[in-house]
């Protein structure tokens, strides 16, 4: 019987093992913060572009969107940057071409 307890114990601790924090590792520091000019090129429809609104909205940077589908304003913006793919960020002066989210953090803490 000590056995299957202690199997139980086991599996539910595997199931349950992404919530278990080790005291080892650290939290990620969520405590910076983003002072930066953000505007994003994107889509309603792209999948990375929801991504990048969504890590942005995350880490509570501002941004401005135009949606270059919709946009005569964005569109030509989008295409003097030499816009080829969406989502097109330009973060405090830096374009970042596609959604990487290392790049676009290290960009907003400039």
């Amino acid at each position: 019987m000590k056995k299957l307890l202690l199997l139980v114990a086991a599996v539910a601790l595997l199931i349950k093992f992404d919530v278990i924090r080790s005291p080892f590792t650290t939290a990620p520091d969520d405590s910076r913060t983003y002072n930066a000019e953000v505007v994003l090129y994107a889509t309603a429809w792209c999948g990375y572009c929801k991504k990048t609104r969504s890590l942005l909205a995350e880490h509570g940077i501002p941004y401005v969107e135009y949606d270059i589908e919709k946009s005569s304003e964005g569109l030509v913006q989008y295409k003097a940057l030499n816009g080829s793919g969406i989502p097109l960020l330009v973060v405090n002066g830096d374009v970042i071409r596609g959604y990487n989210p290392k790049q676009i953090l290290a960009s907003a803490s400039k």
